[in-house]
């Protein structure tokens, strides 16, 4: 009986823990937000909530109200769905709301970097110093050069012959390998013999490395989540390795064009000590955050054009006006044009017509974890208690970007939806009566908003302008049905589509 009862005590305390960790005892204390913490222990309401996170939460909100705190794996997460009360989220301290530890967790899981203190800082300075303003120039330049030899290699030889291919794998590896050429560098023409035979082999790489990439980014989700089965495990295991040696320190350094945003980030961490196979693997993170996005995007944007073809006229008349000012044209015999970051400013109808594309199709997910216990004050007056340990989440895409008091008939493409009658930005939208600040946030807020968002947007804009300028093109089926998105990405950034859309293009002239 002595020993009994120690061992029976031992049993009921484990039991007791379990239960706890469980979420068992957990219970709503006042002040705090509706709780809900499902039906299955610990996992909560994982299960719904990565099988359609839209959809979850709009239950959610309409069960519980716009501040609610649901379970899921273990994780008690507050989500706040009331737009006017944004700022709240956006603006808090670090001290109460941290970013950083989600983005380290993510980023070791998915690319096996391992984060160090000092990234934001490097991340941060090196995007202000080389993704805005002048240095924006230079990459404009880059990206130009990249997209007229993979665009345009062939002007003067096969002009009329039309090709036919899927909408979204034309755009996605268009803009993807040039974005990629723009950051890590050209092949070297002294060591293929030549520009042309240098030209060919960025054309050729860059083709190899896309197809890979695009391998990785459909195990994204699953791998981010931690649910990959053993053989999709081996395969994303394996196409790490890859990019850790195809994006590599020692693969860049032999190429011409390193963007000095790339070799900015590569030189701080070497001063730091960091040692180059982990520096390999950030440049891994680099690739993918810099161009897992833009290519879909680009998808998206020329579809709703196809699709919309008042739209496809407005932006198509702005962008030969823009290029009649510089006194560039596109006939035979002619230089191909040189798009500047400075012509890129004067398009405010493609402008808006960009910002409706990712309003429609981007889904970023906002989570902070919480330091600290605070009180979450919203726009209408009411407080609610955040526990420390606990995380904070907004989902704009259903809070904001398809709210119909915000954006009327929200789930339209409307090309000049973002501006004024005067041709100007619009920036002001209302709900209850009151401004919106945030009423569009494909690049995220706060601590966590995109730092590349200006270089991405001339991205897709200078692949449309090219492709308007340079190229007929056209669906193979004029009355296609725009696809479905793909749930599986929700809170990812830009969204993809269940399947693709056929097209054929050719040359003007």
């Amino acid at each position: 009986m002595g020993l009994l009862l120690p061992i029976l005590f031992t049993i009921f305390v484990a039991l007791v823990g379990g239960l706890y960790v469980l979420g068992v005892f957990r219970k709503r204390r006042p002040g705090e937000p509706p709780l809900d913490k499902g039906l299955i222990p610990w996992l909560g309401h994982v299960l719904e909530f990565r099988r359609d996170t839209f959809k979850f939460l709009e239950r959610m909100k309409k069960k519980h109200g716009d501040v609610f705190t649901v379970q899921l794996a273990g994780n008690y997460i507050t989500f706040l769905q009331d737009p006017l009360s944004f700022g709240a989220f956006v603006k808090e301290s670090r001290e109460k709301l941290d970013f950083n530890k989600f983005a380290k967790q993510l980023v070791y899981t998915v690319f096996g970097y391992v984060a160090i203190e000092e990234d934001h800082h490097i991340l941060h300075s090196s995007s202000n110093k080389h993704l805005k303003g002048e240095g924006l120039d230079v990459m404009t330049q880059a990206m130009m050069s990249n997209l007229q030899n993979l665009m345009l290699h062939s002007v003067g030889s096969d002009q009329k012959t039309w090709k036919e291919d899927g909408l979204f794998m034309y755009s996605y590896n268009i803009v993807f390998r040039a974005g990629y050429l723009a950051l890590f560098g050209n092949v070297p023409h002294k060591s293929e013999g030549g520009e042309e035979q240098a030209k060919e082999k960025d054309r050729s790489q860059s083709e190899t490395l896309f197809y890979e990439f695009r391998k990785y980014d459909q195990l994204f989700p699953n791998l981010a989540y931690g649910v990959l089965p053993p053989k999709q495990k081996w395969e994303a295991d394996r196409l790490q390795t890859f990019f850790w040696d195809a994006v590599s320190v020692q693969k860049m350094k032999a190429n011409d064009n390193i963007s000095r945003w790339v070799w900015d980030m590569h030189q701080a961490k070497e001063e730091l000590g960091v040692k180059e196979s982990n520096i390999n693997k950030y440049l891994f993170v680099l690739l993918w955050a810099s161009q897992g996005n833009t290519g879909p995007s680009s998808f998206w944007l020329l579809l709703f054009l196809l699709k919309h073809p008042e739209a496809m006229k407005a932006v198509r008349e702005e962008v030969d006006k823009v290029l009649k000012e510089t006194g560039q044209e596109v006939q035979p015999g002619c230089p191909l044009i040189n798009l500047t970051r400075e012509m890129l400013t004067k398009t405010p109808i493609l402008d808006s017509a960009v910002e409706e594309t990712l309003r429609l199709t981007a889904a970023p997910l906002l989570l902070r974890a919480v330091l600290q216990n605070m009180t979450l004050k919203m726009a209408d007056g009411r407080e609610y208690f955040i526990r420390e340990g606990d995380r904070m989440g907004i989902f704009p895409y259903g809070d904001v970007h398809l709210d119909p008091e915000i954006h009327p008939d929200p789930l339209s493409f409307k090309y000049d939806r973002f501006l004024n009658p005067d041709g100007s930005k619009k920036t002001d939208f209302y709900k209850a009566g009151k401004k919106v600040k945030y009423y569009n946030m494909p690049w995220g807020a706060g601590v966590s908003m995109c730092p590349g968002r200006f270089f991405a947007t001339n991205e897709l804009k200078q692949f449309v302008f090219l492709m308007l300028i340079y190229f007929e093109f056209e669906l193979m089926n004029p009355d296609e049905k725009i696809p479905e998105i793909d749930f599986r990405r929700w809170g990812f950034g830009s969204m993809q589509p269940v399947r693709d859309v056929q097209f054929r293009y050719r040359l003007r002239y």
